[in-house]
């Protein structure tokens, strides 16, 4: 479970005006002062991964779906992820009152289950395995099923630079946190797929939370 030092560790670039709640011990790490806002520093470019990611063109995104700390009641335990699939949003439960929260996009998958359940594994650019109905749809995508080893890693695979496998009962779900470069899909449905969150939001995720952390889909 996250305690308050690694819930806030990496946050720094988000205590700026409404965020300050932030512990008061931290100092926070301001930005380049060549960047017009903390925002592009969030969601820069990332050369050092695998797979190199460009930055975010912000100007493509509702800034209430970019990561931020805001005031959150809930009763739900420290650490806890919480999906809101009405409101396109997935929360990090903190303490005193806080949370972090990630703008997501739907699939149709997205919306299919809800319920208690936990993050089994977690994966760094991970393969791509079309279910067998999207195959039935879409024939073409038989070269990535299963018996052919999937898609493997990279920029254009749907499950982007990471992925978090939802389990309950020891069994998969087959839902997905995972990452997209499709910035338009964040806060709106879309066709397939399940819980997606930019690149840079769901490398920050992984990095937060370990495996076995429980989820809630509401």
């Amino acid at each position: 479970m996250p305690s308050r030092r690694s819930f806030i560790k990496g946050s720094a670039l988000m205590s700026f005006g409404l965020l300050a709640a932030c512990s008061t011990r931290t100092k926070p790490t301001l930005p380049d002062p060549g960047l017009s806002s903390p925002f592009e520093v969030m969601y820069g470019p990332m050369p050092e991964e695998q797979f190199p990611l460009p930055a975010i063109d912000l100007s493509k995104i509702n800034k209430k779906f970019l990561r931020q700390e805001v005031a959150y009641t809930t009763d739900e335990k420290v650490g806890t992820l919480i999906v809101d699939t009405q409101n396109f949003f997935l929360y990090l439960v903190g303490e005193n009152g806080r949370a972090i929260r990630y703008g997501v996009g739907l699939g149709r998958a997205g919306f299919e289950w809800s319920g208690r359940a936990v993050v089994a594994r977690k994966a760094v650019w991970p393969t791509w395995t079309p279910p067998e109905e999207m195959i039935a749809r879409q024939p073409e995508l038989e070269k990535w099923s299963w018996r052919n080893g999937g898609m493997p890693p990279g920029l254009n695979n749907p499950l982007g630079a990471r992925a978090l496998y939802i389990y309950q009962n020891g069994k998969d779900t087959l839902y997905r946190l995972h990452g997209t470069a499709e910035v338009w899909s964040i806060g709106r449905a879309v066709s397939s797929g399940c819980v997606r969150m930019l690149n840079q939001d769901i490398i920050d995720l992984h990095r937060r939370v370990p495996p076995q952390t429980p989820i809630v889909v509401i």
